[in-house]
């Protein structure tokens, strides 16, 4: 039985932004090799986790009920964030570009969790103004999210919206 410790699926999607926020923090002041490691670790599983949530269960709730620029903007977005997870995931903090790629990806969670959670025209504000029952998602974003904490390994990041060759 999922746990309702979140009010609906937004405050938990807002609540897993907050925990990335957090861990981008930690790692921005962390001291070692060791200790960085983990925390980009740490970013990389989060990150795969939220992405996969929002991409198979919440933003197909609201195609057609949202902005669909908004959603595709989300997507991209999401491409760009994981190739750098995948990036990141492949490397070691002794790496060129190490700190560097984790900064960029902050950046660019920053931006798209702004774009989400802006009041009145982001995305969560259009979700709430529809008529999908955000208690019921949330039950469904967190058994996924279940399903996918007890995997023992993440597969890679898989990209929806771009090609790289």
């Amino acid at each position: 039985m999922p746990n309702k410790k979140f009010t609906d699926a937004i405050a938990m999607l807002k609540a897993d932004h907050r925990t990335v926020e957090d861990l981008f923090a930690q790692f921005e002041s962390a001291k070692g090799s060791s200790r960085k490691e983990k925390l980009a670790r740490q970013i990389c599983k989060e990150l795969k986790i939220h992405t996969t949530l929002e991409e198979e269960i919440f933003y197909p709730a609201f195609r057609g009920k949202v902005d669909d620029d908004t959603l595709d903007e989300a997507y991209v977005e999401h491409d760009g964030a994981k190739v750098l997870v995948n990036d990141i995931e492949a490397a070691s903090p002794s790496d060129d570009f190490f700190d560097a790629k984790i900064s960029v990806l902050a950046e660019e969670v920053k931006h798209h969790v702004k774009e989400e959670e802006r009041a009145k025209e982001g995305m969560f504000a259009q979700c709430r103004e529809t008529d999908v029952d955000l208690v019921d998602l949330r039950d469904r974003l967190m058994a996924r999210k279940q399903e996918l904490l007890e995997m023992d390994a993440l597969p890679v990041a898989e990209l929806r919206t771009l090609q790289l060759t």
